[in-house]
């Protein structure tokens, strides 16, 4: 799970909190992050969330959900961070399916991402957003490469070098967030308490738990 630096991350996302200012911005970005962690350590057959941080020390709350958290490696960008961290996924787990979750999925339930691993079957697959043109899910075959494509039109650059199409997926994992309307998206939903919490202006420290509406 790849996370830029909260303080770039996210920018149209002003607004959403109360109150209304960069700091809080930055800490919705967590909170979300912190949902979709907790979302994702909950999934039958998920054995490990590393998280590869631009800044590291920004994002320490999601060790405690249980998630490793490393640096990027200082990637260039998102696919460089995220080669960097499959890269370390695969020195510890040789033969199994790496996963690359976009952080900012807030209503997810594990159910629904358990779904798409199921139907990969351990192949290379791509889970659409819900505009069909991004991704929020990438996964890499048995022991395969992850070869990640993220950027505008992913999803279908994902396809052509080989990726199932995944059909199942739920809202709940096609939902990421960019836009304010996205914000509305996901609380229609049910996002986590994490994220609820910042959207009512509650102040608050990360904690594991399901969705909430």
């Amino acid at each position: 799970m790849p996370i830029k630096s909260l303080t770039l991350a996210k920018s149209r996302l002003l607004g959403c909190c109360v109150p209304s200012d960069e700091r809080n911005r930055a800490r919705l970005v967590l909170a979300m992050a912190a949902d979709t962690v907790a979302a994702a350590l909950a999934t039958p057959g998920v054995g490990r969330v590393l998280v590869a941080a631009a800044v590291p020390d920004e994002v320490t709350e999601l060790r405690g959900l249980g998630a490793d958290v490393v640096d990027d490696g200082n990637a260039a960008n998102l696919n460089a961070a995220l080669r960097h961290g499959a890269t370390l996924v695969r020195l510890a787990d040789p033969d199994g399916v790496i996963g690359a979750l976009q952080a900012d999925l807030p209503a997810l339930r594990s159910y629904d991402l358990a779904s798409a691993i199921a139907e990969a079957a351990g192949r290379r697959a791509v889970c659409a957003d819900h505009a069909g043109t991004g991704t929020t899910l990438l996964l890499s075959a048995s022991g395969g490469a992850l070869d990640p494509r993220f950027g505008a039109g992913s999803a279908a650059a994902h396809v052509r070098t080989g990726a199932l199409p995944l059909v199942t997926p739920a809202e709940t994992l096609r939902t990421d967030v960019d836009t304010i309307a996205d914000v509305e998206r996901v609380r229609a939903l049910g996002v986590g308490r994490n994220t609820l919490a910042m959207l009512r202006g509650e102040r608050h420290s990360c904690a594991s738990a399901e969705p909430v509406s």
